[in-house]
């Protein structure tokens, strides 16, 4: 028998949001809106040249990303989708006999992507009322700490790491563990009192921030996400980053987003006023649930998960269940959105 790596023959494998026919997809925190028309013309523009490999450093992407953030290009990396970047930060800050610490439950493919690497996830859970404990995650460093990401917003959750509790807790972590601010949902936030990750990104050395063109661009199909770093880490993360990762559809595609940003703010407020809706209607129904600044809401079922589940499926209606802890669900269209409300209200909120 050809040998393989028995950790990686015992990972859990990364489970995509399902969907089936005729039912309402809301398992995978997808943009409801079709791309912007300016962005689908700077696509077929380049489809000519797909015989053609892409520009690997992705050099005019990360210029422009830059400019928006007001850095230098030299401190942001790209990849195919901010999952692969946080592969590149994990590949290149932790290996064998390592430590990466997140909390739990947050992104699914934190663990994977850290075993991936030969490296010891550290998972600590969530507070009572389903946030980071930061001050158990600052417990939990050790010697062999190498990365920490904070998820803010949290996937699943939806709830928000704020700007005193993440000054408190850099103080508290070494200065040579680099802190991850992944912010793959940061243009939902509406809560003002959220850390802003650049921000201490040019005031942290050891800070990084993760963003995707995924969700509030709606790019979830081209793949392209980034980080922005210190220089020499972001060279670091070009140097373990796959060949050619990014195509050049998704550049271009990032680039005509990113000019197109006023269009694509005008979809996210009609996402964020959809979530508030369906917020206000779940509560008025007695359904227990935290504040979410995400595109998604998150309802802490525990071990009826399972049965709630099936009677969303069984009206139509598809939503991403984890195990015997919550079921997370999309904020879609206000068509797909009324189709959620309409099957959960017939399950009742308690046992």
């Amino acid at each position: 028998m050809v040998q393989q790596r028995a950790d990686v023959e015992s990972l859990p494998a990364y489970i995509q949001g399902k969907s089936l026919p005729d039912a309402v997809k809301l398992s995978s925190n997808e943009n409801p809106y079709p791309p912007l028309a300016s962005v689908l013309e700077a696509t077929r523009a380049r489809l000519e040249r797909f015989n053609l490999y892409p520009d690997m450093g992705a050099v005019a992407v990360r210029e422009r990303i830059a400019a928006r953030h007001g850095v230098r290009p030299e401190e942001v990396a790209v990849g195919a989708g901010s999952v692969e970047v946080a592969a590149q930060l994990i590949t290149a800050s932790a290996g064998a006999g390592d430590e990466v610490i997140f909390a739990w439950r947050s992104f699914e493919a934190y663990p994977i992507l850290v075993q991936v690497a030969g490296a010891t996830p550290v998972p600590v859970p969530l507070t009572a009322d389903e946030r980071h404990d930061l001050d158990a995650m600052a417990a939990a460093v050790t010697p062999r700490t190498r990365l920490i990401f904070v998820c803010t917003p949290n996937n699943p959750t939806g709830t928000v790491v704020r700007t005193d509790e993440l000054e408190r807790f850099l103080a508290a972590v070494p200065k040579d563990v680099l802190v991850v601010i992944d912010e793959a949902y940061v243009h939902f936030d509406t809560d003002p009192d959220s850390a802003d990750g650049v921000d201490f990104f040019r005031r942290h050395e050891n800070v990084a921030v993760l963003h995707t063109f995924s969700k509030a661009y709606g790019l979830a199909g081209l793949r392209i996400g980034y980080a922005i770093a210190s220089e020499r880490v972001a060279g670091n993360l070009r140097r373990v980053a796959v060949p050619f990762g990014v195509s050049d559809l998704a550049q271009a595609a990032a680039i005509a987003s990113l000019e197109a940003e006023h269009e694509l703010n005008e979809r996210v407020e009609r996402i964020i006023a959809e979530r508030d809706r369906v917020h206000e209607a779940l509560r008025a129904a007695d359904w227990k649930l935290v504040d979410s600044f995400a595109n998604f809401v998150w309802l802490r079922t525990g071990s009826r998960t399972p049965e709630i589940d099936a009677a969303l499926r069984e009206a139509g209606v598809v939503a991403r269940a984890y195990g015997s802890e919550g079921l997370r669900v999309t904020i879609g269209s206000p068509e797909m959105n009324d189709r959620f409300l309409a099957a959960i209200a017939g399950v009742s909120p308690t046992a």
